[in-house]
């Protein structure tokens, strides 16, 4: 039995009470085993938070049910859950010391003066913050004070630890530190996580399981290789900075799309398709022959270099990615293939969608390769 599920839990506020209005949540189904560490993903406005204020008890839903050990929480208030909720901003108390802040939980609870200053000390050793109970939360950096906020969430051993964003507010370099020593504090705990967060990097490094959410559904759900290798559609690849996505005619091992046709792996969906190529899938060829690109513009990447290139027949941009040794100039004529095994057709079939809802990811957060999970095992 999962410790967490939802069953087709749906929220409608008020401002979205319009026939063509999306819900915030939209029949939303889920479980989250026993140990597991889930991270929902998507953009702003998907519904993910709302989905962890309606687990904690904060928002009630229109319709469905949720369960913890397979009990309905309608009549559960906040306090009753065993669940704990770490925000984005900490909302550490400025009056209390470190040692005052994490004990908050255990005071609430009923817990002695000895059993509070033991467990305080054991959470802030796991944390990385030894002896620093007397400390002001003030003095402490963004880091720490994340620290501290994870202590206190922790210090009543909750049945579920909820985070919402925990990472947001931290400069990149430490957000990927902190997201490895917390997957490794996890597991050690053994701690049930349910994690919201728009960052793919973050989640695909933390979670054993993503959930990839628009309009409030749930439009993928998978480990986070399943879902890098294989989005379930033209959103879902976009979201996760994918932007070679044309519609496409498929038939048999072959696709007619508007940068030519290519090949497709076997198996592949028929008809009226979407095709995503990966951009280490194009594929520089002798110029005269392939594709004829011009080199619109490129970015560096380290030892790899983005290049935007525009087929000369008309036709969307194309993103390639090539060794820095091997990217053409700004303004070059390059012919271009496509690697089979870098072409994808999308289950869902051609339309407005293939467009994007959104605009291409910002840097340093596109396609050019697995946001912070590409050494992990899934």
């Amino acid at each position: 039995m999962a410790l967490l599920t939802l069953e087709d839990v749906t929220v409608r506020f008020a401002a979205r009470t319009a026939a063509d209005a999306p819900a915030a949540l939209d029949a939303v189904r889920l479980d989250v085993a026993e140990h597991e560490i889930v991270s929902v993903l998507g953009p702003s406005g998907s519904g993910k938070s709302t989905l962890l204020r309606v687990v904690a008890g904060l928002q009630p839903p229109d319709a469905g049910r949720v369960l913890l050990d397979g009990s309905d929480q309608a009549r559960v208030p906040v306090h009753r859950r065993g669940v704990g909720l770490m925000f984005q901003d900490h909302q550490l108390f400025p009056q209390r010391d470190v040692a005052g802040n994490v004990a908050f939980g255990l005071r609430m609870r009923g817990a002695t003066r000895a059993e509070q200053r033991d467990r305080v000390e054991e959470l802030l050793e796991l944390v990385g913050l030894p002896g620093a109970g007397g400390r002001s939360v003030a003095a402490l950096s963004g880091g720490e004070q994340q620290r501290v906020a994870l202590a206190r969430a922790l210090a009543p051993r909750p049945r579920l630890l909820m985070l919402d964003e925990p990472l947001g507010q931290l400069d990149r370099g430490l957000r990927e530190r902190l997201v490895i020593e917390l997957r490794d504090l996890f597991a050690r705990l053994g701690t049930t996580v349910l994690a919201v967060t728009h960052d793919q990097g973050e989640a695909f490094a933390l979670a054993d399981r993503v959930v990839v959410m628009g309009e409030g559904r749930v439009a993928q759900t998978g480990t986070p290789l399943e879902v890098w290798q294989r989005p379930a559609s033209a959103f879902v690849a976009r979201f996760l900075g994918f932007d070679n996505l044309v519609p496409a005619t498929v038939g048999g091992g072959s696709a007619d799309t508007p940068w030519g046709r290519m090949p497709v792996p076997a198996g592949s969906p028929q008809g009226e398709r979407t095709v995503l190529v990966r951009p280490a899938g194009v594929r520089a060829v002798t110029p005269g022959t392939g594709l004829r690109c011009t080199v619109a513009a490129r970015t560096f990447r380290g030892s790899r270099v983005a290049v935007r290139l525009r087929p000369t027949t008309g036709g969307p941009p194309l993103d390639a990615e090539w060794a820095l040794a091997d990217a053409p100039r700004e303004g070059d004529t390059v012919g271009v293939t496509f690697a089979p095994g870098d072409v994808l057709v999308l289950a869902d079939g051609p339309g407005p969608h293939t467009a994007g809802p959104y605009p291409p990811a910002a840097e340093g957060t596109g396609a050019q390769g697995a946001p912070g999970g590409q050494n992990r095992s899934a």
